[in-house]
Protein backbone atom coordinates (compact mmCIF):
# COMPACT_ATOMS: atom_id res chain seq x y z
CA UNK A 1 0.00 0.00 0.00
CA UNK A 2 1.34 3.16 -0.94
CA UNK A 3 0.21 7.13 0.73
CA UNK A 4 0.15 10.40 -1.43
CA UNK A 5 1.96 13.20 0.26
CA UNK A 6 -1.50 14.36 1.12
CA UNK A 7 -2.17 11.62 2.73
CA UNK A 8 1.04 11.70 4.81
CA UNK A 9 0.44 15.08 5.41
CA UNK A 10 -2.90 14.30 7.14
CA UNK A 11 -1.13 11.36 8.76
CA UNK A 12 1.08 12.69 10.49
CA UNK A 13 0.30 16.49 10.94
CA UNK A 14 3.15 17.77 8.58
CA UNK A 15 2.48 19.90 5.87
CA UNK A 16 3.46 18.75 2.23
CA UNK A 17 5.98 21.69 2.00
CA UNK A 18 8.11 20.17 5.53
CA UNK A 19 7.65 16.44 3.75
CA UNK A 20 9.85 17.65 0.82
CA UNK A 21 12.00 19.13 2.72
CA UNK A 22 12.90 16.33 4.60
CA UNK A 23 13.45 14.24 1.51
CA UNK A 24 15.23 16.89 0.33
CA UNK A 25 17.60 17.51 3.05
CA UNK A 26 18.31 13.69 3.97
CA UNK A 27 16.45 13.79 6.69
CA UNK A 28 14.55 10.32 5.94
CA UNK A 29 16.16 6.85 6.45
CA UNK A 30 14.68 5.82 2.79
CA UNK A 31 14.43 6.40 -0.27
CA UNK A 32 10.47 7.41 -0.95
CA UNK A 33 9.25 5.82 -4.10
CA UNK A 34 7.45 7.23 -6.87
CA UNK A 35 4.37 6.45 -8.56
CA UNK A 36 4.06 5.49 -12.40
CA UNK A 37 2.76 9.14 -12.42
CA UNK A 38 6.42 10.26 -11.16
CA UNK A 39 4.50 11.29 -7.58
CA UNK A 40 5.80 10.21 -4.17
CA UNK A 41 4.28 6.83 -3.19
CA UNK A 42 5.16 6.68 0.49
CA UNK A 43 5.40 3.51 2.28
CA UNK A 44 4.00 2.64 5.73
CA UNK A 45 7.62 2.37 6.10
CA UNK A 46 8.18 6.12 5.17
CA UNK A 47 5.51 6.77 7.02
CA UNK A 48 7.00 5.70 10.19
CA UNK A 49 10.48 6.87 9.52
CA UNK A 50 8.82 9.98 8.91
CA UNK A 51 6.84 10.16 12.16
CA UNK A 52 10.63 9.07 13.88
CA UNK A 53 12.47 12.29 12.27
CA UNK A 54 9.08 14.72 13.47
CA UNK A 55 9.80 12.97 17.20
CA UNK A 56 13.33 14.17 17.13
CA UNK A 57 12.91 17.13 15.98
CA UNK A 58 10.19 17.92 18.39
CA UNK A 59 11.97 16.91 21.31
CA UNK A 60 15.04 19.49 20.02
CA UNK A 61 17.15 17.00 18.07
CA UNK A 62 19.35 19.38 15.99
CA UNK A 63 18.73 18.85 11.88
CA UNK A 64 22.73 17.36 11.53
CA UNK A 65 21.99 14.88 13.65
CA UNK A 66 18.71 13.84 12.55
CA UNK A 67 20.38 13.56 9.33
CA UNK A 68 23.22 11.76 10.72
CA UNK A 69 20.45 9.42 12.30
CA UNK A 70 18.61 8.83 8.79
CA UNK A 71 22.42 8.12 6.95
CA UNK A 72 22.75 5.22 9.70
CA UNK A 73 19.36 3.72 9.03
CA UNK A 74 20.37 3.85 5.43
CA UNK A 75 23.67 2.32 5.78
CA UNK A 76 21.94 -1.06 6.88
CA UNK A 77 22.36 -3.81 10.51
CA UNK A 78 25.63 -3.38 10.80
CA UNK A 79 25.13 0.80 12.44
CA UNK A 80 22.24 -0.42 14.85
CA UNK A 81 24.94 0.12 17.42
CA UNK A 82 25.72 4.03 16.33
CA UNK A 83 22.00 4.32 15.75
CA UNK A 84 21.21 2.98 19.56
CA UNK A 85 24.22 5.43 20.81
CA UNK A 86 22.99 8.15 18.85
CA UNK A 87 19.36 7.65 20.60
CA UNK A 88 20.60 6.94 24.24
CA UNK A 89 22.22 10.27 24.46
CA UNK A 90 19.25 11.89 22.62
CA UNK A 91 17.42 10.40 25.46
CA UNK A 92 19.57 11.46 28.03
CA UNK A 93 18.69 15.18 26.64
CA UNK A 94 15.81 14.98 26.37
CA UNK A 95 15.10 13.35 30.43
CA UNK A 96 16.96 16.79 31.32
CA UNK A 97 14.27 18.79 29.30
CA UNK A 98 11.51 16.89 31.33
CA UNK A 99 13.40 17.06 34.72
CA UNK A 100 13.95 20.92 33.76
CA UNK A 101 10.28 21.70 33.08
CA UNK A 102 9.24 19.83 36.11
CA UNK A 103 11.30 22.24 37.90
CA UNK A 104 9.19 25.16 36.29
CA UNK A 105 6.24 23.61 36.70
CA UNK A 106 6.86 23.33 40.51
CA UNK A 107 7.30 26.88 40.73
CA UNK A 108 4.21 27.72 38.76
CA UNK A 109 2.48 25.81 40.71
CA UNK A 110 3.41 27.11 43.58
CA UNK A 111 3.10 30.44 43.05
CA UNK A 112 -0.62 29.73 41.85
CA UNK A 113 -1.17 28.25 45.21
CA UNK A 114 0.49 31.58 47.07
CA UNK A 115 -2.18 33.92 44.85
CA UNK A 116 -5.21 31.59 45.51
CA UNK A 117 -4.04 31.99 49.24
CA UNK A 118 -4.13 35.26 48.75
CA UNK A 119 -7.46 35.92 46.53
CA UNK A 120 -9.25 33.20 48.94
CA UNK A 121 -8.39 35.14 51.93
CA UNK A 122 -9.31 38.57 50.97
Amino acid sequence: MSFTIAQVAEQTGLSAHTLRYYERDGLLPGEVGRASSGRRAYSERDVGGIIMVARLRATGMPVAEIRRYAQLVRDGDASVPKRLNLLLEHREKVRDQLRQAQAHLAAIETKIELYRGFVEGS
